[in-house]
Parts: C-alpha cells; sequence; structure tokens
C-alpha cells in the first residue's frame, strides 16, 4: 500500500510502499477513501522538517537534552549511531481521514466490517491507502456525510473542543484569533451555537473567505487594528479563542485588548504565551488551554487499549467531540466544503505538500484521495495457521521489528554472523521500509507474511515487550527457530506456552541476554569461579529514571523496569553461577499511588545452593557522572571488578552463538533464558508478597 512519509534529516516529503498494517483486539483496519491535510499543523512539519540539523536542534531542546544524556550514559559513538538512524526513519503525516472498516478488533464497540467511519490520531489516522486505528479514535460516519466531510472529524473536534474550553453562551461575542483551517471551524460552531463572531487575521483573503462561506460577523485584517483600543464591534468579547500559530506573543496580547472585564482566553494554537501581566492582572482575565482533541487524548489506556470514560463524569471525550462535529455538518449548521481548496491523489501529494510552505497565501483543506482497497472486510484477525513443525537448520533470516535497536544492533550483529537477510516487518511499515532499504533485505511483508515464509528459518523478534511471547510462539509452531529481544515473556501463562512450544516443535529459542557473551564477563567468570567454593556477585545499575508515562512503566506494554530490564542482570546472575538459584527475595520502591510493578528502583538477592549469593541493585536515582554499570565478585580470596561494558556487551558474540544453535554446531549457552526469566518473574512476585520465594529446581 500507499503512505506518504517525511524524512526528518531533510524534511523530503516521499510517498512509499509498505505493508497493510494488521488489526489489532484494541483497533480497527480502515480502507481510506479521504485524508484531510491540515495546513496549519502539516505546514510547521514540513518547515521544521527542511531545517538545518542546528535549526533543528534549537527549535526542540528537549530533544537535545535527550541525546547528551545518552551520550553521557552510553557514550558518544552508540549515540551517534541512534540519531543517525533516527534522522533517517520515514515519520508519519496525517491526523484526520475517513473511510471503510475492513477488519474490526475483538474489543471494539459500535463499528463493524463495511461501516464508513471518521478516524483521528497522529500516527494513526495517517495519509495511507490503509490504517489501523484504536476504536476509540474511530466514530461511525452516517448519512448523509460523504468521505471529504468524514476527513474533517479530527480537525473539527481540535475547533470544537477550543469553543467548549471557552465556555460560550448564546448571545455572546466572541473573538477567534487565526483564521486558519480550525480557527473558521471555530468560528462556524460559534455562530451555530448563537454568538457573535469576531475574526482576525494576518492574511487579507483568509479574513475575507470567514465573513464569504459564514465564519465571522465581522473580521479584521491585523495591522488594521493597530495597538490601541479595538473598534466597538471587536472591543468587550467575553471570550477569545486564539487558534494562531505564531512565535511572537501578539495574539495572546491582543486578546487581552479584546477582552471585556473577567473575560476569558482560550488557546489552541502554537502561540509564544509571554503573557503581559497588566491587562490580565488589570480584567481578571480567565487563561485556559485546549488539549488538542479533547479529553482522552495522551492517555494510553483510554486511545491505546478503548477504556472509555464514563459520560456521567466525562460529557465530551475526544470520540464524542469528533462525532459531535459530524452531527453538526450532517446538520447543514457547519460547511466544510466550502474550505476545501484542492483534492489531489495519494500520487500527487509531494506537490501538495510543497504549496503549504509557497510565498503565496497558504491553502486551508486539502483533501487526498485514494483508490479502493483490493482487502476485503473481514469480521476478526484470521487465527495464525498452524504449520507442521520443522527443524530449521539454516540461516535465512526475517526480521520483526524494526526501531532504533533492531537497526543499530540486531540486524547488524545478523549480518555480520553470516545470516541472510531476507524479509523484515514493522508495526507501521515505514521503519521497516528504511531497514530494508539500509541493509538490503530482499523483501519488505507484513508480519503474518513472514512468519509463514519458506523461505526462512530463524525469526527474530525485536517489537515492544508485550509482543514477544505471541510472536515468539507463533514463528515457532510456524517451524521456525526464534531470536527474541528480552524479556521473552512478560507472564507465567506466556512463560509456560513458550515452553509448550519449544517442547512440541523441538526448535531453539535464544533470548538476548547479551551480557553473558561480552569478553570482559567470561574473563570475569573464569577468573572468579571454582569448583567447590561459593562466590558473592554484585550488579548495580546506575539506570536513570524514565517518565511516568514512558512505554516501559506501563506493566501491561513494557513490563515495569524489573522485568522489562532487570532480567538481564538476573539472567547474568544465573549464568554466571551456571545454576539457578534456590531462593530469590525482592524489594523494590514505586512512586505514590503507583502500582508496585512501575517501580524503577529494586534489590534482588539470588540465593543459590552452594552457598553463593547473588544481588542487583538496580537504581533510577543515580547521579549520571556514574557508568551505569558495574559487577564486583569476590570467591576463595580472589576478588574482581568489571566497570561497565561501554565497548562490547556480547551483541556480537551472541549472533554468532545463534548461528552455531540453529545450525546445530552448538548446543545453547546454560541457562535456557526461559529459566532465567523464571527467575525474574519469581522476583516480582517475591516483591508482591513480600516473603522469599523458593524455587522448584
Amino acid at each position: 500500500m500507499k503512505q506518504i512519509t517525511q524524512r526528518l534529516r531533510d524534511g523530503r516529503i516521499s510517498v512509499i510502499e509498505v505493508p497493510a498494517p494488521a488489526v489489532t483486539p484494541d483497533g480497527v483496519l480502515v480502507d481510506v477513501r479521504a485524508s484531510l491535510l491540515s495546513a496549519g499543523t502539516e505546514r510547521a512539519k514540513v518547515e521544521t522538517g527542511k531545517q538545518s540539523l542546528l535549526g533543528k536542534a534549537r527549535s526542540r531542546p528537549d530533544q537535545v537534552k535527550q541525546v547528551i544524556e545518552k551520550a553521557q550514559r552510553d557514550g558518544l559513538r552508540e549515540t551517534v549511531r541512534a540519531v543517525r538512524s533516527r534522522l533517517d526513519q520515514p515519520s508519519a503525516l496525517g491526523y484526520s481521514c475517513a473511510g471503510i472498516a475492513l477488519a474490526v478488533g475483538d474489543r471494539v464497540r459500535d463499528v463493524v466490517p463495511g461501516d464508513r467511519v471518521a478516524c483521528g490520531g497522529a500516527e494513526y489516522a495517517v495519509h495511507a491507502d490503509v490504517v489501523h486505528v484504536p476504536g476509540n479514535l474511530c466514530v461511525p460516519l452516517r448519512e448523509p456525510l460523504d468521505f471529504d466531510q468524514g476527513a474533517f472529524g479530527t480537525v473539527g473536534s481540535i475547533a470544537l473542543h477550543g469553543v467548549r474550553q471557552a465556555d460560550c453562551r448564546v448571545g455572546e461575542r466572541v473573538a477567534v484569533i487565526g483564521l486558519g483551517l480550525v480557527g473558521q471551524l471555530a468560528g462556524q460552531i460559534l455562530r451555530a451555537s448563537g454568538c457573535t463572531v469576531v475574526g482576525v487575521d494576518l492574511w487579507e483573503d483568509l479574513v475575507a473567505r470567514a465573513l464569504r462561506d459564514g465564519a465571522a460577523d465581522v473580521a479584521y485584517h491585523r495591522p488594521n487594528l493597530g495597538d490601541g483600543a479595538p473598534p466597538a464591534d471587536a472591543a468587550d468579547c467575553d471570550a477569545v479563542v486564539i487558534t494562531a500559530a505564531a512565535k511572537s506573543s501578539d495574539p495572546v496580547e491582543l486578546a487581552a485588548r479584546l477582552c471585556r472585564d473577567r473575560g476569558r482566553v482560550v488557546i489552541v494554537g502554537d502561540v509564544t504565551m509571554d503573557l503581559p501581566r497588566g491587562p490580565y492582572y488589570d480584567k481578571e482575565l480567565d487563561l485556559r488551554l485546549s488539549r488538542s482533541y479533547g479529553p482522552g487524548r495522551y492517555d494510553r489506556e483510554y486511545e491505546e487499549r478503548g477504556l472509555d470514560y464514563p459520560i456521567g463524569y466525562v460529557r465530551w471525550t475526544e470520540r464524542r467531540n469528533i462525532a459531535a462535529f459530524l452531527d453538526l455538518v450532517a446538520a447543514g449548521r457547519v460547511d466544510t466544503r466550502a474550505l476545501v481548496t484542492s483534492r489531489v491523489d495519494i500520487d500527487d501529494a509531494e506537490q501538495a505538500y510543497e504549496r503549504l510552505t509557497s510565498d503565496d497565501a497558504s491553502p486551508l483543506g486539502i483533501v487526498i484521495e485514494y483508490e479502493e482497497s483490493p482487502l476485503a472486510p473481514t469480521p476478526a484477525t484470521p487465527p495464525a495457521g498452524r504449520v507442521p513443525p520443522r527443524r530449521a537448520t539454516g540461516t535465512r533470516a526475517g526480521v520483526i521489528g524494526a526501531g532504533s535497536f533492531a537497526q543499530g544492533t540486531v540486524i547488524p550483529g545478523l549480518a555480520a554472523a553470516g545470516f541472510d537477510l531476507k524479509a523484515i516487518a514493522s508495526a507501521t511499515g515505514r521503519s521497516a521500509h528504511a531497514a530494508q532499504a539500509q541493509f538490503g533485505f530482499d523483501r519488505l511483508d507484513g508480519v503474518d507474511e513472514v512468519l509463514a515464509a519458506d523461505d526462512i528459518d530463524v525469526i527474530a523478534i525485536v517489537t515492544r515487550h508485550s509482543t514477544h511471547a505471541t510472536l515468539a510462539e507463533r514463528a515457532l509452531r510456524a517451524g521456525k527457530a526464534v531470536f527474541v529481544e528480552k524479556p521473552p515473556c512478560l507472564s507465567l501463562h506466556e512463560l509456560h506456552a513458550l515452553r509448550s512450544a519449544t517442547d512440541d516443535t523441538g526448535l531453539r529459542l535464544v533470548a538476548g541476554f547479551n551480557r553473558r557473551h561480552a569478553p570482559l564477563a567470561i574473563e570475569l567468570r573464569d577468573q572468579i569461579r571454582r569448583p567447590g567454593h561459593p562466590f558473592d556477585l554484585l550488579f548495580r545499575v546506575n539506570a536513570g529514571p524514565l517518565p511516568d508515562e514512558h512505554w516501559l512503566n506501563d506493566p501491561e506494554d513494557g513490563g515495569g523496569r524489573l522485568l522489562g530490564e532487570g532480567c538481564h542482570f538476573v539472567d547474568f546472575a544465573c549464568w554466571f553461577a551456571g545454576e539457578l538459584p534456590a531462593r530469590v527475595s525482592t524489594v523494590m520502591r514505586a512512586a505514590p499511588g503507583r502500582p508496585l510493578g512501575t517501580a524503577q528502583s529494586f534489590s534482588v538477592a539470588l540465593d543459590f545452593a552452594d552457598g553463593s549469593l547473588a544481588t542487583v541493585l538496580y537504581s533510577a536515582g543515580g547521579g549520571r557522572q556514574l557508568d551505569k554499570e558495574y559487577v564486583e565478585a569476590h570467591s576463595a580470596g580472589t576478588s574482581g571488578a568489571l566497570d561497565d561494558f561501554k565497548r562490547d556487551k556480547g551483541h556480537g558474540a551472541q549472533f554468532v552463538h545463534l548461528r552455531e544453535v540453529v545450525t546445530g554446531s552448538a548446543e545453547p549457552v546454560e541457562p535456557d533464558p526461559l529459566d532465567s526469566m523464571a527467575v525474574t518473574l519469581a522476583a516480582l512476585r517475591s516483591a508482591e508478597t513480600g516473603s522469599v520465594v523458593a524455587l522448584e529446581r
């Protein structure tokens, strides 16, 4: 299928071919018939993309800070590699579209295959032939609305939420500063609600359009308002809605002049907020911000997992805002057709984006049109076929997942170890497209196609943690050997399923516990371990904090830091001992009000049958000047220390070992990665129960 993307390095807009996404239980697969190119939001992306690297850095100081922190933590070489990879990744464009539902996940309400739908959300409702959209961002498109009108749903909900934040009443006078696409829609909504609208914009043609198309009762070209007292028909506004985008604070200063005493100012657009204290204080103005489409925005539980807010407590969620806006369009109270300045085929999208940055007045709404997808509507995701298992002994590799770690470590490691790179797949296909071009995969496939391919012997799984076990089990049962990045699973149920799959098929599963392959780790173990002499081991990890909303801290998605990252170091201790511990005890410290599994600091104590002791101390509170990892070991009068793994963490040797295992020339290094993962799961149970957990031997 075709998708419009932008390369961050130089801002280049391209239409690329990627596989169609697959439906998930919480999502809807949509055959797109129209998507809206929103001039204001997407022009900003295009302009940012065309900036030099220095310009990009100046515009995103938060990301520069992240790069500096990564360099301090992981070293300059790794940081440069990661930044280069990120700059070359194609990113999605678009966030508002409409089409026909092809497949619907089991947990989605109100939508069935064949329904006409309007869709929203950045990274979801993108400019592409087929998109996968969470159920809470997908709204049935009722008659008589067409797909062009449905494509306005998300942009319209932004305008509608801004109006709701202004809390406008019938008969009030409301100013709209910025008469671009969102401003024109906000003006129409306000007039449909019984308000008198004063429009303001820097472009004279947009002022004229607002008056002509019913978005304003009176409208002014910004220079004509000057810096003095506003005209009588623009003064004493009950509220001002700022939908402009500006690098100056002029819109917020003008809003104060237009407002009456104790008026309301709502900021929707991206404007500088250097508020003049005097007028805001003197009039006791109420400043409010409008967060995109409405309640639910940026909440992963709502947007990705379908958890709705009770209507009695949250009347207007982002999904209900989209539906309400489309109702206004269907009733003829808002006219979106007047805001469409042109229609283009997806193949001509590059020229459409060029118009956004031309010197002339920017277009308002450009509708991108698509041909009907050859995919037929289907009621659910087809079950994975059960292929008779065979013993994979070749080195033809498929990769599922194409993020920065896959492209920076796993794929180069597979290639260096002699694997033949046959096919690659990713959730959206965009990152896989870049990886195919960089590493020379024979083809770009969907996930199901990679799993079923006859010309693939081993599959490397480098996706989000929550998908590791399911994909690994499917790959094993499809007759493939598996390399799965850590953690191989997140629950005992998944662990048992993987054990059954390896037992049933006789195929190998190797997990990404690379520290056991690091040369210095092997040397430390060889120097310290003595038969008949117990050892004491300390593995200290100075990991640094992650934001609470980071996906790794989500117990369902990332597993939390113990399961998601701590498994590395628990595996190291088990490998160092050459056996599993008899008992495990864990102490974790979670933030107040947060589930225990989200704790970012913990201590795991492992007690081995021979009297050996190992402690993993994982801290999110350390200083950046301290190295990330430190290992100290003692036994029989001998001590050794390993200060960080900056040069060789064992990845290269890991993939050489993988090749040897799948070709049958070597046996896997003990312990089995599923056994050491069982120890990490026991460590979490210990923390949850507050007791020592004994392990079966």
